[in-house]
């Protein structure tokens, strides 16, 4: 898998505060059944002068954009 974004950073999500939440179609999701990779600007970036800046001024829209492609050599 690789992932592309216009975006600095990613956050990955496990899943591991997971306790018998009910999903979609009365399916019930436990701790790590699933994973999430969610592109983002880097947390404290308001503090670190190196990192893109996060915050989205009024009257301005915010637009992103994140691929993830699979593939698989054979």
């Amino acid at each position: 898998m690789e992932v592309f974004s216009d975006l600095p950073g990613v956050q990955f999500y496990s899943g591991n505060f997971l306790k018998g939440e009910k999903g979609k179609n009365g399916a019930i999701y436990e701790k790590r059944q699933g994973f999430c990779l969610e592109t983002q600007y880097f947390p404290n970036a308001i503090r670190v002068g190196h990192f893109l800046s996060s915050i989205l001024k009024k009257d301005k829209e915010y637009h992103s954009r994140t691929i993830y492609k699979f593939g698989m050599d054979i």
